[in-house]
């Protein structure tokens, strides 16, 4: 096997648990603009295009900018009081860099609320780049994102693998030429998975210090 000198990985649903914090600011968001609220299953599954394209899933058009104004504002807050771990990611991140290994974070959420998740999470440390689709005017499955973190490390395709919880994860490694494993448990169904005939899935994050030993 080849071993992996860069780990990139997407936060929500893969490192991180903030769907109870987007389901609150959601739903506060559209109680201050008179809708009716949305179930937490309904926003998990939802999530993960960046929070604008999120916002034009749930709010007519004529209402778009005010919401994201007020669910932009609502967030900050609840980031911090409802974001969590997804088990064994500081003790996978901790190994990692042990093992003196390369990683970044590659998200479609804005840089201000990523770092804001990262730094109440306390991992930001473990992190030699987070690289968010505001910054470079990219949404993923748009490859981007990745081909900009690999170039910046200059590593070859094929010592990177990507880490994520969504089809477009699978989609954005796809496009790249990057290994990836998809973890369950995520905004995404398992199903997700079936058409990436290489993926690797993992329900575990202590997995992929198995998997790349």
């Amino acid at each position: 096997m080849i071993k992996k000198k860069l780990f990139i990985f997407d936060l929500d649903g893969t490192l991180a648990d903030a769907y109870r914090a987007i389901e609150r600011s959601l739903n506060f968001t559209r109680s201050r603009i008179g809708l009716s609220k949305v179930s937490y299953k309904e926003a998990k599954q939802k999530v993960g295009r960046g929070d604008r394209i999120f916002m034009e899933t749930f709010f007519p058009p004529d209402a778009i900018k005010k919401a994201l104004r007020i669910y932009r504002r609502h967030h900050k807050q609840s980031l911090k009081i409802h974001s969590r771990l997804r088990p064994y990611a500081k003790q996978m991140l901790v190994q990692l860099k042990r093992r003196k290994k390369l990683t970044a974070i590659a998200s479609n959420r804005p840089k201000f609320f990523t770092n804001l998740i990262l730094r109440t999470l306390g991992i930001r440390k473990y992190f030699d780049m987070v690289l968010c689709a505001d910054e470079i005017k990219s949404n993923k499955p748009n490859p981007k994102i990745l081909n900009v973190l690999i170039k910046k490390f200059e590593v070859k395709k094929h010592e990177a693998v990507f880490v994520g919880d969504m089809d477009i994860d699978l989609e954005t490694a796809k496009r790249a030429g990057v290994d990836v494993v998809f973890m369950k448990g995520g905004s995404s169904h398992l199903s997700a998975a079936g058409k990436y005939k290489n993926a690797k899935i993992i329900s575990s994050l202590k997995q992929i210090l198995k998997l790349y030993e």
